[in-house]
């Protein structure tokens, strides 16, 4: 399996603008490779190929007077963009023939200066090393001081540093892990019922209290708001508003993070099977729980049931999204009419008295485990895909020490 460490890393003055220069190297490839690949659309010419686009926008180029401070950069750095470029538009073509599932991609965008996120990113090509001081050692750039916080599995096969809009620096390692993690078989599955006032409700009757960390926040990002409307565009004292109200929001992000992790992996360790309904996330957006709906965070939650379960050893299931687990009384079987959002009980007309969060838990429990039943196998889930601009890896790891604040999946 494929794991991501994120770490924080604290470039001094030059490593700072010696990072810069790499963004926007890496993005002013990244542009004139979609530049080009559209006008031999326009022009109704055949489509450049990777090969075509390396050795015209990095080989040719940096031949240019135009182009010469390209060399500045490690050339992997603009391979990569490359690659990036190459699998947005492998996105966009597997999603207009059907072979991607979900929403339909947007074709690529060109990349600003003015974007929030930049990234670029080192495969064991460049020859990165972590140091034995434990810098982190980058062609072209330097050794960054990085906080390591737990030891790498093995060595990484890449390393991706990016620039958010809080302005923090983050190194995100690439590892393979091929050791057994599988926890203690233990006897108890549950179903997972999510919501709003109750973020998690479990079939064996426990609760867990949404903790609304965009809601317990909400005055001083209206404060933050509010200073920075009031500030003359294109100032600096704007400037430093926006970082500002960034930094204000990846603090309720990173706490909601930290708060899913420690939940998620809980259940993991005392469950050998999780069963959790199938929400759509998107359309309950659209609604007038919006914002709630977000604050929860139900699809980064379920994310990581679905990888901690396949990286331990732990069954997970999803039930589909149209079962009724709400209006079906889980002691008969017998489904109700449609109930509004108030009715927190109900009985039935077998005398079983419900609380609806419970119920429904229950049910998803035993739905999921019929499910299971019937496939005769574990439910396991797919690779969870890595944040956009940072898909492309090596298979092999390479690079070893310690590890961070969060973990996610390829």
């Amino acid at each position: 399996m494929q794991l991501r460490y994120h770490y924080r890393v604290y470039p001094d003055a030059a490593q700072r603008e010696a990072l810069a220069r790499s963004f926007g190297c890496a993005r002013v490839v990244f542009n004139d490779g979609l530049r080009l690949r559209q006008r031999a659309r326009e022009n109704g010419e055949k489509y450049v190929s990777d090969a075509e686009l390396s050795r015209r926008l990095i080989t040719e180029a940096k031949l240019t007077p135009q182009r010469a401070w390209l060399g500045e950069v490690s050339s992997v750095v603009l391979q990569q963009a490359l690659a990036d470029l190459n699998v947005a538009y492998r996105n966009l073509f597997n999603s207009v023939t059907g072979k991607r599932k979900g929403r339909k991609v947007a074709p690529p965008r060109f990349r600003s200066r003015k974007d929030n996120r930049q990234a670029i990113r080192f495969t064991k090509n460049s020859r990165f090393t972590v140091l034995g001081n434990g810098r982190l050692r980058l062609p072209k750039i330097g050794d960054l001081h990085v906080r390591w916080s737990r030891s790498l599995p093995s060595e990484a096969s890449s390393v991706t540093v990016i620039r958010d809009a809080a302005g923090r620096y983050l190194a995100s390692f690439v590892v393979q892990t091929n050791q057994d993690e599988t926890l203690p078989p233990v006897d108890p599955e549950i179903g997972i019922d999510l919501g709003l006032t109750h973020f998690a409700v479990m079939s064996d009757g426990a609760k867990v209290t949404a903790p609304k960390f965009l809601r317990r926040a909400a005055r001083k990002l209206k404060r933050l708001q509010q200073d920075l409307s009031r500030k003359q565009r294109g100032s600096q004292n704007r400037k430093k508003a926006v970082v500002k109200v960034a930094r204000a929001h990846a603090r309720v992000a990173d706490t909601r993070r930290d708060w899913q992790h420690k939940l998620s992996t809980a259940i993991i360790r005392d469950n050998q099977a999780v069963y959790v309904e199938d929400l759509c996330v998107v359309g309950l957006g659209r609604t007038r729980l919006a914002k709630s709906v977000h604050d929860a965070g139900w699809a980064s939650f379920r994310a990581m049931l679905e990888y901690k379960a396949a990286r331990y050893g732990r069954t997970f299931a999803r039930v589909d999204r149209f079962f009724p687990s709400t209006r079906m009384c889980s002691a008969c079987g017998r489904i109700n009419d449609k109930m509004a959002l108030a009715v927190r009980a109900w009985d039935c007309p077998c005398g079983a008295a419900h609380d609806r969060d419970i119920n429904a838990a229950k049910n998803i429990k035993a739905a999921g485990q019929a499910d299971f039943n019937d496939r005769g196998a574990q439910v396991r889930p797919g690779l969870v895909p890595a944040p956009r601009g940072e898909a492309v890896t090596h298979p092999n790891p390479a690079c070893s020490t310690r590890s961070v604040e969060g973990i996610s999946v390829l």
